[in-house]
Parts: C-alpha cells; structure tokens; sequence
C-alpha cells in the first residue's frame, strides 16, 4: 500500500487499550484538517476502538489493513467540509450516476478524494487525482467528456468542477451527496 499518502504516522505497536485511542487523539489533534494519519497498532480490539472513537470524534474511518501482527488503521480528521456552500450549477445524483454507468454511458468520473480514500472504497474505472493536485492533472482529462466528479460528501467535488469549469471544462457535474451514501458498484484494496 504504498500509493496510500499519509500526513503522519503513529507508532502505538505494543500498545494496550486505551492507548492506541489516546494517542491517536493527540496525534489527530496536530494535524490540519483533511490530513490523513496511519497509525500502528498490535492490539487487535483496537481495529474497532478506533473506527468507533473516529465516527463519535467526527474523522473519518478509511479502513485497517492488516500486515502480520500489525494493524494499520488510516483516519482522516474532519474538515467541517460539510457546511461549505456549493456553486456548481450542474449537479447529479449518486443514482442518476449509477444508472449512467450501468447503461455503459461514455463518461468519465472523476474521483478528487484523497488517494487513501480513493484506494478502500472507489467507483470503478474512476480516475483518481486528489482536489490538491488536480491543477497540475488536468491534461490527464478529456475536455470532450461528460466528467462526473465524486468526493466524500460533494464538497471538494463541487470545487473542483468549478476549478474544471474555469478551466474550460463544459460538460462537468458535481455528484451529490459523494461516496459517504453511494450505493453501486465500488472496489477497494480489502
């Protein structure tokens, strides 16, 4: 999983409950929002500790891989992302993208989440380039294309239609509300 780009990594291996929570804690409290943090971990209660700890603090769980005795758990702390107003005139739902790529529509979707998001839990044949290096990845997209962009909540993908639309991207639609309630086909590393 090297492709997974964390902020920061926590060693909590030989660790028992509570402190991999504790430290965690502390960890995520130094970092910016939208950063994501790894942290290690042996104890194996902590796989649920600290999904559980996440959603009541407000981050978002991404997912644990396993790599022997170690536990990998990936958390990306709240951005309050979820009040920002979006602008993007042209919107889909979740649905009406899934009926699009069930019926083998020729568009693109565009994942602009971060890629350890992207990497537990994706559309697939969804391109992934991150909110934060989507100007320097634009050439990588066809201005010909129907892009539907997907985020977590419709949030970033509402900036970034409205960085593709700048851009001189005209068949962009920003996809509410994002993979927090998809519901098609989806692929992740698990």
């Amino acid at each position: 999983m090297e492709n997974i780009k964390v902020n920061e990594v926590l060693d909590a291996k030989g660790l028992a409950c509570p402190m991999p929570i504790v430290k965690t804690k502390k960890a995520i409290n130094g970092l910016q929002a939208g950063q994501v943090l790894e942290v290690e971990a042996t104890d194996k209660g902590s796989k649920a500790d600290i999904k559980a700890w996440a959603e009541k603090a407000g981050h978002q769980y991404l997912g644990t891989i396993e790599e022997g005795e170690v536990l990998k758990h990936y958390l990306r702390k709240a951005s309050g992302e979820e009040s920002i107003e979006k602008k993007h005139p042209n919107v889909a739902t979740n649905d009406e993208l899934a009926a699009k790529l069930s019926e083998g529509e020729n568009i693109s979707v565009l994942d602009v989440r971060e890629a350890a998001e992207y990497a537990f839990n994706h559309i697939p044949n969804a391109v992934s380039i991150p909110l934060g290096e989507l100007e320097d990845r634009m050439a990588e997209l066809n201005k010909e294309e129907e892009i539907y962009v997907v985020c977590r909540t419709g949030s970033r993908s509402d900036l970034a239609a409205q960085k593709l639309a700048q851009s001189g991207f005209t068949k962009v639609i920003n996809v509410l509300p994002g993979m927090t309630q998809w519901n098609g086909a989806a692929e992740s590393v698990e």
